[in-house]
């Protein structure tokens, strides 16, 4: 992986967590009532981070166009 891919990564990879962060909080007020505390936040981000590398792996590392076109190509036989 040469540099600025790698630099790209990392920045869609905070791009992530924080955006995954935000709507995690809004999800737990929204639903459980609960007040946002240090803790929940602790968590929140504790679940964010995995999702987030997991999510950029997966987008990174596969080429949606393709297999589209492949999908597409398959159902019009």
């Amino acid at each position: 992986m040469n540099k600025k891919r790698l630099e790209v990564f990392f920045e869609f990879l905070i791009f992530g967590v924080i955006v995954g962060v935000v709507e995690d909080l809004i999800a737990v007020k929204l639903v459980t009532g609960e007040p946002i505390t240090w803790d929940v936040i602790g968590i929140v981000i504790a679940v964010a981070i995995p999702f987030a590398f997991i999510g950029e792996v997966l987008v990174d590392q596969v080429d949606f166009i393709e297999l589209w076109g492949k999908f597409n190509r398959k159902n019009k036989k």
